[in-house]
């Protein structure tokens, strides 16, 4: 399905938005291509985890909206995949994120500490899925517009070569800093500096 989106600067782009039957999860999980994404051998790809607080209502605790504008202006202006996944607070879902949110105000965890709090590992996320949807497009091999690691391992586990890790912008707030140091002890490549109040 063919759909106009607006993009930050008030541009506008023209993509198309793919469904999946049979992931391995049972998710709703959604392809917005961008054209050519198919204009070279190795289109580039974003997997964006869904974060409703961010995306949507532009909470200032993360970087997740951040990204996501990058990713869909990069897209659009040079064409690419970007996969949306339905990995809200990294696998454990809204409500559960929201009482993660909980506890790093009330106890000063970081976001990997928190899910762990609540019985969750730090990150429950899998990159089957995305794996999955890729080779039904076709797509085999990638550049993936990501600072995490793991996302890079994840889709080569599942057969998908990634080419070029492509590093997002960092984003960096007063909101989000602490968010951000969480993330580059967990693996990101991140340039932040260590010390919490820079």
């Amino acid at each position: 399905m063919r759909v106009p989106v607006s993009l930050d600067d008030s541009k506008e782009a023209v993509a198309t938005f793919v469904t999946f039957d049979h992931l391995h999860d049972h998710k709703e999980h959604i392809a917005i291509l961008f054209d050519p994404y198919k204009g070279s051998a190795t289109p580039t790809v974003r997997i964006h985890s869904e974060c409703l607080t961010g995306d949507v209502f532009h909470s200032l605790r993360c970087d997740c909206r951040q990204q996501l504008t990058e990713a869909l202006e990069m897209l659009s202006g040079q064409g690419g995949i970007l996969l949306y996944m339905r990995h809200e607070g990294r696998g454990i879902g809204l409500y559960n994120k929201l009482d993660a949110y909980h506890l790093q105000i009330e106890k000063g965890l970081d976001t990997f500490s928190a899910n762990k709090e609540l019985g969750y590992e730090g990150d429950l996320r899998s990159y089957e899925e995305a794996s999955q949807m890729l080779a039904a497009l076709g797509i085999k091999k990638v550049k993936l517009l990501t600072n995490n690691p793991a996302k890079v391992n994840g889709l080569q586990q599942y057969g998908i070569e990634v080419s070029e890790m492509i590093p997002t912008r960092l984003g960096e707030t007063k909101h989000n800093r602490s968010y951000l140091l969480s993330k580059k002890r967990s693996g990101h490549n991140l340039n932040i500096s260590d010390d919490l109040s820079a």
